[in-house]
Order: structure tokens, then sequence, then C-alpha cells
């Protein structure tokens, strides 16, 4: 990506604009505007290739401005960065439903090499979303039609590893909601921040015919259950027996995320080998590249989402070039591809 792509924040934070103006300036090109009146009028100037917007702001309240953006003629990615989105509260999922690509922390002056990496990363990754226009704020998502048909006794495994990034959240909600009560277990890595991984699981939670949550030590993998990685922190798949559990730890950046894909896949080639598959979804970097390699090599299944149903091909893209990927599907077929994995069960209809 050009070192010139255009970066317009929107925050009525002066210290929040300057801030990111230090961490921006190197790589891209920046301007600020104090609300959104003033930032359509930056935009008539010059169109941003990315647009990092607070939530809570004078005069026009963010959520409206995001909406004006995605329904306008010339859609264009935006990036949340809000406390009130940071809080845990449901305004980040809100948002990302409205047509925003991601969502992030505010910088940190504690953490700040770090937390610049992962403003720098995420918003690389904006500017090569693909972008459409939506009605009525509705994700564009497939439609659910007919029956998910399932395979004869003796196709099962034990647990499925998935991991996601930009656009991710939207493309996990089609999965998951489309699963049975009977589903097998699965373990989720979204690259999201600390404090929004529990509002994003609950919101699955709320929609789906299996328990979603955000992972605690030790929680079991169960069928009929998904659990999240918590933001800021990897997960990582432990077997007992015949039985398997996630344990939840710190550690630093592996490549370049916490929690990893690569620290997931990984721990599932290792715990459950042939038991299992893994899912690649869309998401920009090369994240759960070699987790993957190392899940086929193991005897897992593996699956990659395709170009065309990806927001960002490149974490997918990654994988497949490495020869980690059994077989390359649409976001479509990926429910119908998990459920050839449940024994002896029903057609279920998702209509």
């Amino acid at each position: 990506m050009s070192a010139r792509e255009h970066i317009l924040v929107v925050d009525d934070s002066a210290v929040v604009r300057q801030m990111f103006s230090m961490i921006l300036q190197k790589q891209f090109s920046v301007d600020t505007a104090a609300d959104p009146m003033i930032a359509m009028r930056r935009m008539q100037k010059r169109r941003p290739s990315v647009i990092v917007l607070d939530l809570q702001m004078p005069r026009m309240d963010g959520f409206t401005f995001l909406r004006k953006i995605m329904r306008s003629n010339d859609p264009m990615p935006v990036v949340i960065c809000s406390a009130a989105a940071a809080q845990g509260s449901d305004t980040a999922m809100r948002a990302l439903e409205e047509g925003a690509v991601d969502v992030m922390l505010k910088p940190s002056i504690e953490f700040f090499e770090e937390s610049a990496l992962q403003i720098i990363d995420t918003l690389r990754a904006a500017a090569q979303a693909r972008i459409g226009r939506r009605s009525g704020g509705q994700a564009i998502l497939p439609v659910r039609t007919g029956k998910i048909a399932c395979p004869p006794p003796g196709e099962r495994r034990d647990i499925i590893a998935v991991g996601a990034s930009t656009g991710g959240t939207e493309a996990l909600r089609y999965v998951i909601e489309s699963l049975p009560p009977n589903a097998p277990g699965m373990v989720v890595v979204q690259h999201m921040p600390e404090g929004f991984t529990a509002a994003f699981a609950k919101r699955l939670n709320l929609g789906a015919r299996v328990e979603v949550k955000e992972a605690v030590y030790g929680d079991a993998v169960v069928p009929g259950r998904v659990l999240i990685a918590p933001g800021n922190k990897h997960m990582l798949v432990k077997r007992s027996g015949s039985r398997y559990h996630v344990l939840v730890t710190g550690g630093p950046l592996v490549s370049r995320h916490r929690p990893s894909v690569d620290v997931l896949f990984r721990s599932v080639a290792q715990e459950a080998g042939a038991n299992a598959v893994g899912i690649i979804m869309t998401g920009m970097g090369d994240d759960g590249a070699e987790g993957m390699l190392e899940m086929r090599m193991s005897g897992a299944h593996t699956i990659a989402q395709d170009e065309a149903s990806s927001v960002i091909f490149g974490m997918p893209k990654e994988a497949i070039a490495r020869g980690g990927v059994s077989e390359v599907l649409s976001l479509t077929h990926m429910p119908s591809a998990i459920l050839r994995y449940v024994q002896n069960a029903q057609p279920v209809s998702i209509g």
C-alpha cells in the first residue's frame, strides 16, 4: 500500500487528534477534524482512504455521520475509535452492523509502541477493505436459504477452530447464526481490542442457537458452544483425555496480534490433530497461515474463505500460498462445510 494513503481523524479531543497525527504522519497523509461538520468540508477537498471516527461529538454524533457515509453513493472505510465503544457496551457492535470495517482503542501513552503498531496495521487493512453501499444500515450478507445437509456417520470432527480479522465480525455472525444447537465445539480468534470481545460474544449469543461466550481460562470446548478469545489475550486449546478446554494467557504479540490465530491453530494442531477443522476467514496480513499449515500437516481438514466473499483476502490468500488449505469456499458454503462433521445429525433448516 502506498505510504501516502490519506487518513481523516474525526474526534473532538485535540489531544487524541494530536496523538493520531504523531503516530500516522510517517506512514500516511493525515488530516483531522473536531466534528463531522468540519470533516465533511475536509472530505470535499480530498477523499480520505479511511476515516477514524469517534462516536460522541458535538453538532453531529458519530453514528449519524457513519450512516451518512455508508448510505452515500461513495461509501468509504470507517474505523471506530471511541471511548464509548471501548467501555464494553453494544456500541461498537452497532457501529460494525452500520458498516464500520473495524474498531480500535484510542492510543495509549503507557503502551505507545504497541498501540501505534496495532493502529497502523488496522488502518492499512481498512484502506484495502471492500466497501459497499448500505441500505438502512443492514449488513450485506448472503441470504440463508434451504437446508444444510449433514454427512453419513464416520466423518465427525471434535473441534472447529476459526480465525478472522477485518470484516470477520459480520462473516462470523453469518456462520454462527447458521449453526444448529448440536454443532461441534468452536473456538474463535477475531482480532479485536480488549473490552470489545465480550460485547461481540453477547451480541452473537442473542441471535444464535448455540451458546456464544467470551472465553475464560478452563472453559470446556463442547458441542453447541462457541468460545471467543478475549481481546488482548491469547487463547490455546488443551486436551485432557477425550475432552478439550481452553487456556487464556497473556504474552507478547504473535504475528503482530494478541489474540493470535497462529497461537490458537498451533495448539489445535498439537492437541486435536486430525480431530479438528480449521477455518481462516477475511482479514489482512498472515496471522494464521503458519498455524493452518501445522493443522493440515497434523491431519486436520482446513478451509479458507474465498476472495469474492472476503472483505480482505489477505489472511486466506497467505494460508493458501503456504500450502495450509484443503479447500477454498465462499461464505455461503461455510456452514455446510462445518456440518459435514456433525455425526448422525438431521438436516437443519436455515431459511
